[in-house]
């Protein structure tokens, strides 16, 4: 098992990162992708409480004709359940993490968003003055791209109800 030295935190690039966990990634065997389709046909069967799980599991335990029944000794049942929650506690941490870094970038692109009108505010201020001339393009393109940001998508023509012919 690797340690971690959490005494002294390096500031990690955003390549490094996505380096590291690519390199995670690659070290763990059983994770893999699902899509949305076969997520939505396991969910009824796989949303069962801890409880039942739990008590079918201690039933597998009690009975061989259970164990040979399903073909599955108990060990490896209590393994599958053992492997479940030490791995719903990466799944936490992870989630977490995404929640971190994605809050971190949210609030990256609020200040370059609160930057970029105080420039644009400023520049048109300073334009005003013939000695800063050279940054009307800037702020001609700026008012230009804010006008078709503010623009919504033309809106669809409603269609006309269909008629019953029979009366």
């Amino acid at each position: 098992m690797t340690v971690i030295n959490t005494d002294s935190p390096t500031n990690l690039t955003p390549e490094a990162v996505v380096e590291q966990l690519r390199a995670v990634r690659s070290q763990i065997g059983e994770a893999t992708p699902i899509t949305p389709e076969q997520r939505e046909a396991m969910r009824w069967i796989a949303k069962l409480s801890h409880e039942i799980v739990q008590s079918s599991v201690n039933m597998i335990d009690f009975s061989t004709n259970v164990q040979q029944a399903l073909g599955r000794p108990s060990s490896d049942v209590r393994g599958l359940q053992d492997a479940n929650t030490r791995w719903s506690a990466v799944e936490d941490e992870l989630r977490s993490l995404l929640q971190a870094v994605s809050g971190t970038n949210f609030a990256r692109r609020h200040q370059l968003a609160l930057i970029s009108a105080q420039a644009y505010s400023i520049g048109t201020q300073l334009v005003r003055d013939p000695a800063n001339a050279a940054l009307m393009p800037h702020v001609r393109e700026i008012k230009r791209l804010r006008g078709l940001a503010r623009r919504s998508k033309p809106a669809q023509e409603p269609q006309p109800p269909a008629h019953d012919k029979t009366s």
